[in-house]
């Protein structure tokens, strides 16, 4: 039978794939639309199959905020030139609607449905990665270059100081919240890293032990969000830059590609 311009376009407009696989979607399905849109979402899925243990190292991550609501993707590609990709930034930005609305488990079990048509159109593997949905009092939100994303959640406080907290975040890249958060097998392996040092000094056993203790204790400083000192105003730390604003910092989560 013969396939009519006016049904590739539309078929077209509805999938995003290019003419040559509406056409042939359309001659398989002998002419009906609902048929032709489940073989391309076939061919999409079976795509998207084959290109699944590709190295999906580049991509993009996106948050977006509600009232006292807020969520992270990030959406993974092989290169950075499909990071750029109009139908890939759609993408990221269909997903974290999702996680937004529905919740992260949502997502994680809708995604698929909306990444395989994309592959189809793109050429490469594409995975989800990281989801964060936070909700709270306060929450600041930072992305940057669309590489790395922060989500910071306070209680108490306000947004400026929110988002300031998560700029620090990028930039300082803190693995722990608080001490508290620092599991004992991390404080056990930097012990033993650090033991080696100082068994080479010659001081007293008392002395390597107070010397063993500072360097754990100023490496996981570093490490720890509260115990930085704020990148703005050095003098604080931001334990205490919350603590003058009436808040305090109850989570974080920092994504990076690359």
């Amino acid at each position: 039978m013969t396939i009519s311009m006016e049904q590739i376009k539309e078929l077209r407009d509805q999938t995003g794939v290019s003419v040559m696989q509406c056409k042939k979607a359309m001659e398989e399905a002998e002419g009906d639309m609902e048929k032709a849109l489940m073989i391309l979402k076939k061919k999409s899925s079976d795509i998207a199959a084959k290109k699944a243990d590709r190295a999906a190292t580049d991509g993009t991550i996106v948050i977006k905020k509600a009232t006292n609501k807020a969520a992270l993707v990030m959406l993974n590609c092989e290169t950075d030139f499909v990071a750029k990709n109009s139908d890939f930034q759609d993408l990221a930005n269909t997903l974290v609607d999702i996680a937004l609305v529905d919740g992260a488990d949502a997502l994680q079990s809708k995604a698929a449905d909306s990444i395989s048509p994309v592959v189809q159109k793109v050429g490469e593997n594409i995975q989800l990665g990281d989801v964060y949905v936070f909700e709270g009092d306060t929450i600041g939100t930072y992305v940057h270059n669309g590489k790395s994303g922060v989500m910071v959640a306070l209680s108490g406080g306000n947004e400026e100081l929110a988002k300031n907290i998560a700029m620090h975040i990028a930039a300082m890249k803190p693995e722990f919240l608080n001490k508290e958060a620092i599991p004992t097998e991390k404080i056990d392996m930097m012990r033993e890293i650090f033991a080696k040092e100082v068994a080479e000094s010659d001081k007293s056993e008392d002395i390597k032990a107070k010397m063993l203790q500072g360097k754990i204790d100023t490496y996981f400083k570093e490490q720890t969000l509260l115990d930085q000192p704020f990148i703005k105003s050095p003098e604080k730390t931001i334990a205490a830059l919350a603590k003058d604003a009436g808040a305090t910092v109850t989570k974080y989560v920092y994504s990076h590609i690359g």
